[in-house]
């Protein structure tokens, strides 16, 4: 049996009018190896003629809420509307888009799951158990509802977010390189995940670095794949929001190691110090600042983002 029953005001599969496209709501089945249900938005001119991508945007609802009504509410605003990255993206690029609708509990507050922090990570029980993995598992079944609309996908997304799906969509991207072709992300806290096990002789665990991982995980960390991957990621200049500071989102221990190593001042010394070590190890990645910007995304940095992933896609095909 699944851990919840959804009472929403949806069909298992349910396709609605939208313009621009269609959205369709998927729940899971007990056969499903994701727990949770999911958004997938196809624009109207989505190509047959050959492979897409498929565009995943981690579900951020910005409050904690254990009615996971809300979650669902606020994902498919996510899924819908051109103000959210992933959106805006699907439709420039006219490809696919998946939401995942994750919760995030008020009860165990502590546990960030928008941000992939270390207390899901650790959860082993369903239904919160790896959703890193629940997420592949969400994607590989949107291939089959394309397939059946022949849409035939590429077996690696792309990846995008802002704020706490901005951290999510990099830590996610050093987990799993291997599924990721291309990640855009911003409103990240002045903080990167370091792909590197220590720093100034101090360990880094999940998710300041990648020390523990194939503890974690059971998957050694794949650095070539992941310094290959395109990246980019950004910061607005005059962006205040800083998590660290907050214990649903950093242990104690966590965030001594980040203000110790990175700067306890978000900007510039945090994010100077992620942009520089990300460049000394090589990473395949364009870290912007931009000035004049809070922690918003205007449309100049979506059509850069766009610009972004556009390029992966024409080097791909």
């Amino acid at each position: 049996m699944k851990h919840f029953i959804y009472f929403v005001l949806f069909a298992l599969i349910a396709g609605c009018s939208n313009p621009g496209g269609e959205l369709i709501f998927i729940e899971p089945k007990e056969t499903d190896a994701f727990q949770f249900p999911y958004f997938l938005f196809i624009p109207d001119d989505v190509p047959t003629n050959g492979k897409t991508f498929v565009l995943i945007e981690p579900n951020n609802s910005g409050f904690a809420d254990d009615d996971l009504q809300k979650h669902i509410e606020k994902a498919e605003r996510t899924a819908t509307i051109d103000y959210y990255l992933g959106n805006y993206v699907a439709r420039k690029l006219n490809c696919p888009l998946l939401v995942p609708v994750f919760p995030r509990s008020k009860t165990n507050w502590k546990m960030y799951t928008h941000a992939l922090d270390r207390d899901v990570m650790l959860q082993g029980e369903q239904p919160l158990k790896r959703i890193d993995l629940q997420l592949i598992e969400m994607f590989k079944h949107a291939q089959t509802v394309l397939n059946d609309k022949d849409i035939p996908s590429h077996n690696q997304f792309l990846l995008t977010g802002f704020s706490a799906s901005g951290t999510f969509a990099n830590r996610f991207t050093l987990l799993h390189p291997d599924r990721v072709r291309a990640v855009a992300a911003g409103g990240l806290n002045g903080l990167l995940m370091l792909p590197e096990d220590s720093l100034s002789r101090e360990i880094l665990n999940y998710p300041i670095g990648i020390k523990d991982m194939e503890e974690l995980t059971g998957m050694a960390f794949q650095k070539d794949r992941f310094l290959k991957t395109p990246q980019f990621y950004f910061m607005g200049q005059l962006d205040e929001n800083d998590a660290v500071p907050y214990d649903d989102a950093f242990s104690q221990a966590e965030r001594e190691q980040i203000f110790k190593l990175l700067g306890e001042q978000m900007q510039p010394d945090r994010w100077n110090n992620c942009k520089q070590l990300y460049e000394d190890l090589k990473v395949n990645a364009d870290i912007r600042q931009y000035e004049g910007v809070g922690h918003k995304h205007p449309e100049e940095v979506k059509d850069d983002i766009v610009a972004f992933f556009s390029e992966v896609v024409l080097t791909t095909n």
